[in-house]
């Protein structure tokens, strides 16, 4: 009996729905989602907003269609006479060809004293021939936003829009936009550290042949991502040396993470709903379906919370149940020798029983860590898509935060990228 119990764990195996594994390393197993199915029909729900194709009012051209003669008679028709009965609209867009402006620097000698003065060029000229601020905008935006490899935005750049760029181009282009965003990067690193609420999480990435980790925070407004070869706490104090003597900070259960100074910590329940799924799957003990029901009610009770704009006060009836719940799930005597994951994890969480419901008594505070995974999945899509970074990880991590924090503050975001990339000196 004990070897078949043995054998029935060994088919039991991580993926991305019971742990905190990527799906990308589920191969061609078919997962089971972890939501609960819906009693909603799928397509479009009632009261949803559609969005189509909308006219302009003011057409850049038009032209107008009025026949000469009658199609039954053939008899002349009076020009006067003809009345719109319809119009459509037609959608091109036009040839796109760089603009080349010249300046011409001229000189002049001073009659009086003889001085020969020269114009001066504009200070974001300063090269015989260079590309402006709307090319490096174009192709930060490309290549860091829309995960363009260097040799397709090649090609990209001279078959669409006649621009003769090379890789080294592209990769100096990238260097110079994120030297012109470093002011704002800075700026969202400053208002990261004193926000109230901070969520993180980190990644593996390939620079060079060797393992790199992208690490984020963010919060609703600000996007702060950063390349680092270290994955522990030595990245975190040599850029946010003070901690977040502020926030609530929301993160997993890595170690550098919860290390770190906050005034208050947050764990990511959808990482302990995945763990505790893999623990049901593996030891069937009670502890892990009683515990994954508790974060349902929690997931439950925040949906309620945000809709009705009304977070939980300590006293609050649904707040001490779900408190009690947990001291009691926490007190359950768990078997190591026959459940020795199970009580690890209990034990972890008796460790990090502060961190489980912070979120229920702040609005702000998430139950999860989804937008910092969002924050750096693209990450993982960009090596895909492009392979490993060669050079330029420090480049895109500053550009990849301003449009993120841009996007996050409603800007629109070539216009305002354009703008840096205008305003900042060389």
């Amino acid at each position: 009996m004990y070897l078949l119990e043995q054998l029935a764990k060994l088919s039991i195996k991580k993926d991305s729905r019971n742990s905190s594994l990527a799906p990308s390393t589920d191969k061609f197993k078919k997962t089971k989602s972890l939501r609960k199915p819906s009693t909603r029909k799928s397509g479009g729900q009632p009261g949803h907003k559609g969005h189509t194709l909308e006219m302009r009012g003011t057409p850049d051209k038009v032209i107008d269609l009025r026949s000469g003669f009658c199609s039954i008679c053939s008899a002349g028709l009076n020009s006067g006479l003809h009345v719109l009965k319809a119009k459509r609209q037609l959608v091109e867009l036009p040839e796109i060809k760089p603009i080349y402006t010249e300046y011409r620097q001229y000189g002049c000698t001073c009659n009086e004293c003889g001085h020969l003065q020269v114009a001066d060029f504009p200070s974001n000229v300063n090269s015989p021939v260079q590309y402006g601020s709307s090319v490096d905008t174009l192709v930060g935006y490309l290549s860091v936003y829309q995960s363009v490899p260097y040799k397709r935005l090649k090609e990209m750049c001279s078959q669409v829009f006649s621009l003769p760029l090379s890789e080294g181009t592209v990769d100096n282009i990238l260097n110079r936009v994120a030297l012109k965003c470093d002011v704002v990067y800075e700026h969202i690193k400053s208002e990261i550290s004193t926000a109230s609420v901070v969520g993180s999480d980190e990644t593996g990435a390939k620079v060079d042949g060797d393992t790199w980790w992208i690490w984020t925070w963010q919060n609703v407004m600000n996007t702060f991502i950063v390349a680092s070869p270290n994955r522990g706490s030595k990245t975190i104090d040599s850029i946010f040396a003070k901690g977040f003597v502020n926030a609530t900070l929301l993160s997993d259960r890595w170690s550098a993470q919860l290390k770190t100074y906050a005034k208050n910590h947050q764990l990511c329940l959808a990482h302990l709903l995945r763990d505790l799924t893999f623990l049901e799957e593996l030891e069937k003990h009670d502890f892990s379906t009683e515990f994954k029901t508790l974060i349902g009610a929690v997931f439950d009770l925040k949906r309620l919370q945000n809709l009705q704009n009304n977070p939980c006060q300590r006293d609050a009836p649904e707040a001490i149940l779900l408190e009690k719940k947990i001291n009691k799930l926490l007190g359950i005597p768990i078997d190591a020798k026959k459940y020795p994951k199970s009580l690890t994890f209990q034990k972890s969480m008796i460790k990090y029983r502060g961190y489980l419901l912070p979120c229920i008594y702040d609005l702000g505070i998430a139950p999860d860590n989804n937008a910092s995974e969002r924050a750096i999945r693209i990450i993982k899509v960009k090596q895909k898509v492009a392979g490993q970074f060669k050079t330029g990880q420090h480049a895109f991590c500053v550009i990849r935060s301003v449009i993120d924090t841009l996007s996050k503050r409603k800007l629109e975001v070539i216009h305002h990228l354009n703008l840096i990339n205008q305003l900042q000196p060389e």
